[in-house]
């Protein structure tokens, strides 16, 4: 099996190759971010992928979304700290197979890529149980407000990025984004840069 991980960090390629070890069928390929994610993706067409959701530029949703466009039937896992549940649900929603969260158990990405890899779905059962039982509360939190789209438009905003640099990194129209700059502040009832920028702290998207 042909695993891509795309992560900033290099230990994390490390640790898979070391939880792998010994398996002569595995073979990890790696990117740091999403421009060369997507290069290497289409290059080489891994079996499954390992998104890391904080990459330096845009994020690992709007690299899964690149990545369904060239192929529908890919197989990627989300990787985050961020064990959130609207997470875990967004990353379903836009077409990932898996969601798991770098502050559980490392066995939880091993299995997650060996049963995402046989075409099946995978989800920590702390998550599962969370979506399956927290329900009000996921409603309830304010990032179940927006969409994919604006939670990554959110969290290039209160990383410093002016609206022309988001609409470039996200192939978009700098019109679409000023309207969905000022939708994302309408849902959170959000009013300055500064109380986006805490928002996105507290709700770890930076």
């Amino acid at each position: 099996m042909r695993v891509l991980i795309v992560d900033d960090h290099p230990i994390v390629a490390s640790g898979c190759r070391a939880l792998f070890a010994g398996d002569a069928d595995m073979t990890i390929l790696e990117a740091s971010d999403a421009e060369s994610g997507e290069r290497v993706f289409i290059a080489e067409r891994p079996d499954v992928c390992v998104l890391d959701i904080n990459l330096p530029t845009v994020s690992g949703f709007e690299l899964a979304r690149r990545i369904l466009a060239h192929t529908a039937s890919a197989r990627i896992i989300m990787f985050s700290m961020n064990d959130d549940p609207v997470f875990a649900a967004r990353a379903i929603e836009i077409g990932a197979k898996g969601y798991v969260s770098k502050s559980g158990d490392p066995c939880d990405l091993v299995e997650a890529i060996r049963e995402v890899g046989d075409g099946k779905v995978y989800l920590p059962a702390a998550i599962a149980r969370s979506i399956a039982f927290a329900g009000p509360a996921v409603a309830q939190s304010p990032l179940s407000k927006l969409t994919t789209r604006e939670i990554e438009i959110l969290r290039l905003l209160s990383a410093g990025k002016s609206l022309s640099e988001i609409a470039w990194l996200v192939h978009s129209s700098y019109k679409t984004i000023a309207n969905t700059s000022s939708i994302i502040r309408q849902k959170l009832g959000l009013r300055s840069s500064s109380e986006l920028v805490r928002f996105a702290i507290e709700s770890r998207l930076v």
